[in-house]
């Protein structure tokens, strides 16, 4: 049985609220998955390997399908690849650019049935992670990667949701200055200028 002395209370704070509409892209399903690549190798063109970066994962253009599946209503088979840029930095600053390895994805999520014009949209996110030390032998360097892969169906609708009006009036902006040097110079105790006389030397 639902609390009701907590619906109540959830009803007074939500009257302090005002209700504002707001138009935003709603997450109507969402799945984890994960990929592991034991073994990727760069040619560094003789280049010295210094770091790895990693760039957001895509769909690669024209890949992305749905289609029904039956006997099961409000679900869809997504099928598409995912593409991973990276890039390898070398020790005098050069970029090599890469990606990683193709990733096919056949999965099953909910997109409910809706009106032609609704549009749900397709978004990935991936987190990429270099598995243990990265190796260069020679003009090669070998790494192991882990993904981290979240997919999402999107759909931008109308939400009534309660709120406490317009945001506050932001903080000034703070100004870049360059160091002063002389700044904490400014506020330095003054030193002594005389070297101590008899009567100030404490003798034991």
């Amino acid at each position: 049985m639902k609390d009701l002395n907590l619906d109540n209370a959830v009803r007074e704070m939500l009257g302090c609220f005002e209700n504002d509409c707001i138009i935003v892209d709603k997450v109507f399903a969402s799945c984890q998955q994960r990929e592991c690549f034991p073994k990727i190798e760069v040619d560094l063109d003789g280049k010295t390997f210094e770091s790895i970066r990693f760039k957001p994962g895509f769909i690669v253009p024209g890949t992305l399908v749905v289609t029904d599946i039956e006997n099961r209503p409000n679900f869809r088979r997504v099928r598409f690849t995912l593409r991973i840029p990276f890039e390898i930095k070398t020790k005098d600053g050069k970029i090599i650019p890469g990606f990683l390895p193709d990733i096919l994805k056949d999965i099953i999520l909910f997109i409910p049935d809706a009106r032609d014009e609704f549009e749900f949209r397709i978004v990935v996110e991936t987190s990429s992670l270099v598995l243990g030390q990265p190796i260069q032998t020679g003009k090669i360097l070998t790494f192991a990667v882990g993904v981290f892969i979240v997919v999402k169906v999107v759909g931008t609708v109308q939400l009534l949701i309660p709120t406490f009006g317009y945001c506050p009036e932001p903080d000034p902006c703070e100004e870049f200055s360059p160091e002063d040097i002389c700044d904490d110079f400014d506020y330095s105790p003054f030193p002594e200028f005389f070297p101590p006389q008899f009567d100030d030397i404490i003798w034991d």
